[in-house]
């Protein structure tokens, strides 16, 4: 598993918690971050931008999520399922990650935590949600081995 999977895999329990904790404060959620990652500070970084990303952005992308799944609230989705599509969708959104890599670490994190429901769920809507401009844009050029494995 690459070190940026690794982050993602973090970013989708501390969201969890979250979710199960509302009042939770963000500050204790970073400083968990910080244990579990101290070795790495570049993956800490960029695990907490996608956490504190997805938090700030949380109540946009819910609603985009509910307007594409649909017959499916919020609510009723499995709490981790609901975590996976968030981070997937803050990274298909609001950031410069490629959609097929975004989809591609949500559909490995759905089948980590989730059912066997749970990937073609998460697949099915993340795949609606892609920007027009991401889906029509040239894939990447070729990177070495390291860097693509850190996707």
């Amino acid at each position: 598993m690459s070190r940026r999977s690794k982050a993602r895999e973090l970013v989708v329990q501390m969201l969890y918690q979250a979710d199960c904790n509302p009042d939770l404060p963000s500050t204790v959620v970073h400083e968990q971050m910080r244990e579990r990652i101290a070795e790495d500070p570049e993956m800490f970084e960029f695990a907490w931008k996608l956490y504190s990303g997805t938090i700030e952005r949380r109540d946009a992308i819910d609603e985009q999520i509910e307007s594409i799944a649909q017959n499916w609230s919020l609510t009723r989705m499995p709490i981790t399922d609901r975590n996976v599509l968030r981070l997937g969708a803050y990274e298909l959104l609001y950031t410069d990650v490629p959609h097929r890599v975004a989809i591609n670490e949500a559909l490995e994190l759905s089948k980590t935590f989730g059912t066997k429901e749970s990937s073609p769920f998460v697949n099915g809507v993340l795949d609606k949600l892609v920007p027009e401009a991401k889906r029509s844009a040239p894939p990447r050029q070729a990177v070495s081995p390291r860097d693509s494995a850190d996707e």
